[in-house]
């Protein structure tokens, strides 16, 4: 039986560098999370990326795939946030 639908909003921004993409992808690989839709931008030498993803098949609680995302953030000099989709949702309303 296939999980439940759990979408997330990932943000990372920072200075560029390389292999962002690749160490942010590796993590969510290794946490069954799949990544729906993604988007990324480089101005002048600015990175900024927002993945969509479904954590459904993640065995780690979200709180912690947040608090580990913000840490892999933290170690690459980047900014990594991650929301639930509702929440993002309700913050993000015109």
């Amino acid at each position: 039986m296939a999980n439940k639908i759990k979408k997330a909003i990932i943000t990372v921004v920072g200075k560029d560098a390389v292999g962002i993409l690749a160490k942010t992808c590796n993590y969510l690989a290794g946490e069954n999370i799949n990544i729906l839709d993604i988007s990324q931008t480089v101005v002048h030498e600015y990175f900024n990326m927002m993945m969509i993803v479904d954590y459904g098949g993640s065995p780690t609680p979200f709180v912690e795939l947040a608090a580990n995302l913000n840490a892999l953030g933290a170690k690459m000099g980047m900014e990594i946030r991650c929301q639930k989709s509702e929440i993002f949702e309700k913050m993000h309303r015109v």
